[in-house]
């Protein structure tokens, strides 16, 4: 894709360790949080995900261990010590990932992520009941009754439906709003069948079909509720700031033909992004001082255009990113002041 205005940065760190070098990730995220001690915390964070993809476990509980040990007050320790239970449990050490799930119950954090994450874990080494009783805790604590569930509760609603399923528990209506926010094409009740699996052992070729796209639409369904986000981010360069880059240096003037194009450009990218089933999708904002410090921990002149992913690349990964779309109601990343459907949200963009 171009990177007049729409660069991209891939950042959901959920791919094959044979299509990602996930441990040399993982250094180069440990040097980014040394260059940037403020964003040290989402930073080690995705250091630690990388760690686990390549199976580096103990390393990865070293950095969560880093983290929480940490002299400076953590922004959210609950995650934190949510992802180093979940993954101690994955390599042997159980009693002390329960006990850590245990405190982050007690600690009732506002944040969903802590929850979802214990939970997951109970679940899947079939601890379904207090799997169940994890997410419905979380539900009562974060989902008031009569208001719209925010985004980053959806995956709560998704997994408590999934584990009430594997009880052969009945609907109530926690599942209902659950089913009112699904939007794949398969049903939630399809999805977490627990019968569904028998297929697989068929012979006919339409129930192996049949399958597969079930298959598929809960692979989209959980990326689209990772409660750890890694989003694909777009780099926006503010008005003042695109002026005040492109004078710099002039050269990357065939990035940016103009500002309304930029912004079009960005738009345009991440519709075509969402229509091709990317979830998780975000903004990062760009400005030129960071831009300059971000070339020179490179070792890169700034007029060169190949930086301009590698930087938004870094914004993402220090949790600058804001999610896109904006929320019903919200006002447009822009910037413009004006609501997002009024703005860059319509459809004639």
């Amino acid at each position: 894709m171009s990177q007049g205005g729409s660069t991209v940065s891939p950042m959901r760190p959920d791919t094959p360790a044979e299509n990602v070098d996930h441990t040399a990730e993982a250094a180069r995220l440990e040097r980014t949080a040394g260059l940037y001690p403020e964003d040290a915390e989402a930073l080690l964070l995705r250091a630690a995900a990388h760690l686990e993809l390549a199976g580096e476990r103990p390393a990865a509980t070293a950095l969560y261990d880093r983290l929480l040990s940490s002299p400076g007050a953590l922004e959210n320790p609950s995650l934190v010590r949510a992802l180093k239970a979940s993954n101690l449990w994955e390599y042997g050490h159980e009693a002390e990932a329960r006990a850590i799930i245990d405190g982050v119950r007690a600690a009732s954090p506002r944040d969903p992520a802590p929850w979802i994450i214990v939970a997951e874990s109970l679940e899947a080494h079939d601890e379904l009941e207090a799997a169940h009783e994890t997410f419905t805790e979380a539900a009562r604590l974060l989902l008031p009754a009569g208001q719209e569930p925010p985004y980053a509760t959806h995956p709560v609603l998704y997994g408590r439906h999934r584990v009430r399923r594997m009880l052969g528990l009945p609907h109530d209506d926690w599942d209902t709003r659950a089913d009112t926010l699904h939007s794949m094409p398969v049903t939630l009740d399809e999805l977490h069948d627990p019968k569904r699996v028998w297929s697989l052992g068929s012979d006919n070729p339409a129930e192996l079909a049949a399958e597969i796209s079930r298959l598929r639409a809960e692979l989209g369904a959980y990326r689209e509720a990772l409660s750890r986000p890694f989003p694909v981010a777009m780099l926006h360069w503010p008005a003042e700031e695109l002026t005040e880059l492109l004078t710099a240096y002039p050269a990357l003037a065939a990035e940016y033909p103009s500002y309304e194009e930029h912004l079009t450009s960005i738009e345009e990218a991440l519709r075509e992004l969402e229509s091709s089933g990317t979830r998780n999708l975000g903004i990062v904002r760009g400005t030129v001082p960071s831009y300059e410090a971000f070339a020179a921990s490179e070792n890169t002149p700034p007029e060169d255009p190949s930086l301009l992913p590698q930087y938004a690349t870094t914004l993402g990964a220090r949790g600058r990113a804001v999610s896109w779309p904006p929320e019903r109601g919200a006002a447009c990343w822009c910037g413009s002041g004006r609501g997002y459907g009024e703005c860059h949200g319509t459809s004639n963009i």
